[in-house]
């Protein structure tokens, strides 16, 4: 099937990855990157002295910062290039969603679901149904449904077009880890991102208000045809309690995601006595509710250490006159004390793959620990379910 820019998506999927196969690394390909300052290019935690991280952290990657000011408070790998799972719908979100208004309507075609890659987690997109674009951003953010991102990627100009729009922004943003694929976040090889990067696509992200509003929406009712409608609930722990998971006091949102590659990653915000956090967790070795449980731990800390001397800073778009901050080919030394670095390489094809990304507020909303192994595998399982099916309960109205 035809992509409508004239590329079929296999086409389009091997011209984008081209260029990263082509300059293959091994090993975190941006730990020498100065983006956001020396530190985070470092190996190990960075965090300022006498300031204790929470225990027991397993993420390959994280990173608080707070959202004002976009200063990093502490990080771990904060420039790792990991798979991003979903997560990377911030950059689509940031990419597209100012282009078509809430209200406009549009009938879903055959050929605008067909390259949905197969496995992926859906909203339940049906052709011939029309869609307000308000409603197919609630599939996007709520139930992470790629249907919805291939849908309004075809109003866009096609997946290939939106694809290079990405890269575009992602590089305006100086997301310079950052190397799209695809505009859903689904596994290719290839397609790589950060901690630093995915927390930039928040904190932009965070400054529109529709933007703000979709990732705080805890459920909502889906077209099903005719005047039928199901309810979609967001498949984000912390804002709504599922699975015995204690809603984090001030949760704005912003985007879990979930592979089989990726594993969990989460980038989350929430505030507290007028002060907004942002945090970003990759790859934790817990499944489940662990990458929310991390995520809480790290903006507890955030909140706790508020004075808390920087490591870096989150940079600012070029296009609002940031300053450039190219990437430095001279690896940083640890900083003294620091933990060892990590393994070079997360073990897969995908993390042995350098990227391209050079070359092109506040609002008011604790994680629990895992209940044993058979809870474990059972929310492990329901997180595909969702990831595969973009189910979970519907409740048809009409």
């Amino acid at each position: 099937m035809r992509d409508s820019s004239g590329l079929s998506r296999r086409a389009a999927l091997g011209l984008a990855a081209a260029v990263p196969l082509a300059a293959a690394t091994a090993g975190p390909a941006s730990a020498a990157t100065t983006i956001g300052g020396a530190r985070l290019g470092r190996a190990g935690v960075q965090t300022s002295d006498g300031t204790a991280l929470p225990k027991h952290l397993t993420a390959r990657a994280w990173l608080v910062a707070d959202h004002a000011s976009g200063q990093v408070l502490a990080s771990y790998q904060a420039h790792r290039r990991l798979a991003p799972a979903s997560t990377l719908k911030m950059l689509f979100a940031d990419t597209v969603l100012g282009k078509f208004e809430r209200t406009q309507t549009h009938r879903v075609t055959d050929a605008e679901i067909a390259d949905v890659p197969a496995g992926s987690s859906l909203v339940g997109i049906k052709p011939g149904i029309t869609y307000t674009v308000e409603q197919l951003w609630q599939g996007v953010f709520l139930r992470s449904g790629n249907d919805a991102v291939h849908v309004l990627s075809h109003m866009n100009g096609g997946v290939p077009a939106t694809v290079a729009e990405m890269q575009a922004k992602a590089k305006d943003l100086q997301a310079l880890d950052t190397h799209v694929v695809s505009p859903d976040g689904f596994d290719h090889p290839g397609q790589l991102s950060s901690a630093y990067d995915l927390t930039l696509f928040a904190r932009h992200g965070l400054a529109n208000a529709d933007f703000r509003g979709y990732c705080a929406t805890k459920t909502a009712d889906f077209p099903a045809g005719g005047k039928k409608t199901f309810q979609i609930q967001n498949t984000d722990r912390l804002l709504t309690g599922a699975w015995g998971v204690k809603t984090y006091d001030g949760l704005i949102g912003v985007k879990n995601g979930y592979t089989s590659h990726a594993g969990n990653t989460f980038t989350g915000a929430a505030t507290r006595g007028g002060r907004t956090l942002l945090v970003t967790v990759m790859h934790p070795k817990s499944g489940g509710s662990g990458v929310y449980e991390e995520a809480a731990q790290l903006l507890d800390w955030g909140f706790r250490n508020g004075t808390a001397e920087p490591v870096g800073t989150l940079v600012d778009p070029l296009s609002e006159g940031g300053a450039s901050a190219a990437p430095s080919h001279r690896a940083a030394k640890p900083a003294a004390g620091a933990p060892a670095a990590g393994p070079k390489s997360d073990g897969s094809p995908w993390g042995l793959v350098g990227g391209a990304g050079a070359a092109v507020v506040l609002l008011a909303g604790g994680a629990v620990a895992l209940r044993g192994r058979r809870r474990r595998t059972a929310q492990e399982a329901a997180d595909a379910s969702a990831e595969t099916s973009g189910g979970g309960r519907r409740r048809r109205k009409r």
